[in-house]
């Protein structure tokens, strides 16, 4: 049935209409793909118009000789089905182009595509659905059947795509406020980040503690904008509650799965009415999501989900007898005393028993707590002494073991009140320690081309320690090349980098100075013959600059430079190692560090020397320790740099970025894509008035490099002799 007003048919419509089905009639594609044609075109043509019907018939030839019958002959019903959501004609038949394109380029996709179609036209508009159609072909282009599974709405960025086009809330939108709300109520600031996209999914549906920190879903999927904030709000108040009054962790012991899940929930209510008693208002956030009903059939899940509503909601009813004894226990318990943590240990191991006794089916590894905005209850558990079977069945019923203790950039503990910049705008930057390396990892987003929009939080940037080496080569290079570090330092000095200031009381310049000019017509009317230096001008008279040298040390890096002894990167390193010498005789803060990648989960930044330490041997033994390995994401590695310079206070911020080659890595086999995203990862710390300059180690390299920071902003090199040339293009860029 179609519920558009009937569109006024040409005359020549039967006409048309019949060479078109007859051209499909004796394809010799099948009666199935004629029939379903020949039975859609008609109400297609009064619904939308006569050419898109005559636009379905090529597209279903196409879908037919590259794809197969069965895809072609679906083809006209999910036609019909799109132009209930689609607006027009002509997005329709922009509609079926995009589906001739993913013929084309992944037939075996068509399929998937065509079932998922009413899904995605639901939340995205033409142009969003061309787009994910573009980044679905895109980021699979050699994995068909990742590409199927992207197309069939089954892998995790086209879950994350279709989430975000939704216009459903989603958290690293309102993360700020929510970080906010948390400190205001509760007066904690632990890091709170989005659980990754390719996180398992159990871990996507529910929020979580530990570590001292927060993880949140990116999303509540199926909630409106309005409802996904009350929820993000509820989650956090809750985990506060969990804060402020769950003073020690439960051990597991011999706890079988469903006692967990009781002792869990009875916790969860002792806390929240706990903290209704020092904040009323909370009950109105919470109670809205405990819908169960005396109605919903005696199971597992209903239960808890009726004796959950039955502790929180005085005046709620409940005829079951478990439910009726788990309140009476709690209510006892809690005109006693409701501080005592134990209480949910017997009330639930008690509850647990009752259930079990009853023999109602209860499946850990697909139970989920209830409801949505309740924790996963992890941090309320110690499983460390778990036999491993016993630990992983519980990991999977409470999700998100893998939350580790959060440390600062520093190596310290990561407090409850370090709360992140809360200017930060590039991206939302999360500290965590992992493993035996005590590296420390931020995620950031990655931009895409092919649609034109950033996949947030899709690299990760890991801090690993900058190996050490013999700084005895360093130090003779100094040593030996004195004159050329006191040329660099004499190039330093001589530049002015600074907010330009007035110089008052000149004979000449740029504009009258006001006082000098009242002071000089006084002077005159006494009879005063004095000087009449009366005007002013503009001058930077010193420099207000902080400086990060960035290194590319990926393995192209080890290839010797074209007509110089030595490989790209012992030129790297020396040219370094003069310009910090340089830099720290002048006294300008400046910092150095070094990147390679192994695809986007592992980003792999060195910190030589940051801004707050001296040039020391420690710096040169880390400089000297660098190795050739790995490839080059760039955009992200400038990204977390940028980071760095955000913090700085000075006039002007520069990321010197030295590298040999355009950037690329083993997980992209675009060109194109990282080198768009690096451009746009300068651009955006251009727009936070951060300079970019880069200084190519090799002619061919340029091209890129100028792709990447323009013309004006990069400069290629082959030798450290080249820096007093080169340096002057910087500082110019710096000065204008």
């Amino acid at each position: 049935m179609v519920n558009a007003p009937e569109i006024m048919l040409p005359s020549d419509w039967d006409e048309r209409w019949k060479a078109a089905h007859r051209r499909i009639d004796q394809a010799g594609y099948g009666e199935t793909v004629a029939a379903a044609y020949r039975r859609i075109g008609p109400d297609l043509a009064r619904a939308a118009g006569s050419e898109v019907v005559l636009k379905l018939g090529r597209t279903v030839s196409d879908v037919a000789i590259r794809c197969d019958r069965r895809t072609a002959a679906l083809l006209p019903d999910v036609a019909l089905a799109a132009e209930l959501k689609l607006s027009g004609g002509a997005a329709l038949i922009e509609w079926l182009a995009t589906i001739e394109a993913v013929a084309r380029s992944a037939p075996k996709s068509v399929a998937g595509l065509l079932d998922k179609s009413s899904c995605l036209l639901a939340v995205l508009d033409i142009e969003g659905f061309r787009s994910f159609v573009r980044m679905g072909i895109a980021i699979a282009r050699r994995n068909p059947e990742r590409q199927i599974a992207f197309f069939s709405l089954e892998d995790a960025e086209a879950q994350q795509y279709l989430q975000r086009g939704s216009g459903v809330e989603v958290f690293h939108t309102i993360q700020l406020q929510m970080k906010h709300y948390l400190a205001a109520i509760w007066g904690i600031r632990p890091p709170v980040r989005e659980v990754p996209p390719d996180a398992p999914e159990p871990m996507r549906r529910r929020c979580g503690f530990g570590g001292g920190g927060i993880r949140v879903p990116p999303a509540f999927s199926g909630s409106s904008a309005g409802e996904s904030n009350r929820l993000y709000q509820a989650a956090l108040a809750h985990i506060g509650a969990h804060h402020r009054f769950t003073r020690r962790q439960f051990p597991v012991g011999s706890l079988k799965p469903l006692q967990v899940a009781v002792i869990s929930l009875v916790e969860d209510a002792r806390v929240e009415r706990l903290a209704m008693r020092e904040m009323p208002g909370l009950g109105r956030l919470w109670l809205p999501f405990h819908v169960a009903k005396p109605e919903d059939p005696p199971v597992a899940l209903a239960l808890l989900g009726r004796l959950s509503r039955a502790l929180i909601y005085p005046d709620y009813q409940d005829p079951h007898g478990w439910v009726t004894k788990g309140k009476k226990l709690f209510e006892d318990a809690a005109e006693s005393d409701l501080t005592d943590q134990t209480l949910s240990r017997r009330i639930g191991g008690l509850l647990g028993n009752d259930l079990g006794q009853m023999r109602v089916q209860f499946d850990s590894r697909s139970y989920v707590v209830q409801p949505a905005y309740r924790d996963d209850n992890l941090g309320i558990w110690d499983l460390s002494e778990q036999p491993p079977e016993e630990q992983l069945v519980l990991e999977e019923m409470v999700e998100g073991v893998g939350v580790k203790q959060q440390k600062r950039d520093d190596g310290k503990p990561d407090e409850q009140n370090s709360e992140p910049d809360p200017d930060q705008r590039v991206s939302h930057v999360a500290l965590t320690a992992s493993d035996d390396t005590e590296t420390t990892t931020a995620r950031y987003s990655e931009y895409d081309y092919v649609t034109g929009r950033e996949r947030p939080q899709w690299c990760t940037v890991r801090e690993y320690p900058a190996p050490y080496g013999r700084t005895e080569p360093i130090r003779r290079f100094e040593e030996v090349r004195c004159e050329l570090s006191e040329r660099l330092s004499t190039l330093f000095r001589s530049s002015k980098i600074s907010r330009a200031e007035k110089i008052r009381r000149q004979a000449e310049g740029e504009f009258l100075d006001i006082d000098a000019c009242i002071e000089a017509a006084i002077s005159r009317r006494i009879g005063d013959v004095g000087k009449f230096r009366v005007h002013g001008r503009y001058e930077r008279r010193g420099r207000d600059l902080s400086v990060l040298i960035l290194l590319d040390i990926s393995q192209s890096t080890a290839d010797p430079v074209r007509g110089q002894a030595g490989t790209v990167l012992d030129v790297q390193r020396l040219s370094a190692a003069l310009l910090a010498k340089a830099l720290s005789v002048v006294g300008d803060p400046f910092a150095v560090a070094a990147f390679c990648s192994d695809t986007r989960d592992d980003i792999r930044y060195f910190r030589i020397k940051d801004f707050e330490r001296s040039y020391d041997e420690l710096a040169r033994s880390r400089l000297a320790g660098l190795e050739s390995k790995l490839s080059t994401r760039l955009g992200a590695a400038i990204r977390h740099a940028g980071e760095d310079l955000r913090k700085r206070k000075s006039y002007r911020r520069l990321l010197l970025v030295i590298t040999d080659g355009e950037p690329s890595d083993v997980d992209m086999d675009d060109d194109r894509y990282l080198v768009e995203d690096a451009r746009v990862a300068v651009q955006h710390l251009n727009r936070h008035g951060i300079d970019t300059f880069c200084v190519a180690l090799d002619g061919a390299a340029r091209s890129c490099a100028d792709r990447v920071f323009g013309k004006r902003g990069t400069a290629t090199m082959s030798s450290v002799d080249h820096l007093p040339i080169q340096l002057p293009k910087i500082f110019y860029k710096l000065t204008r």
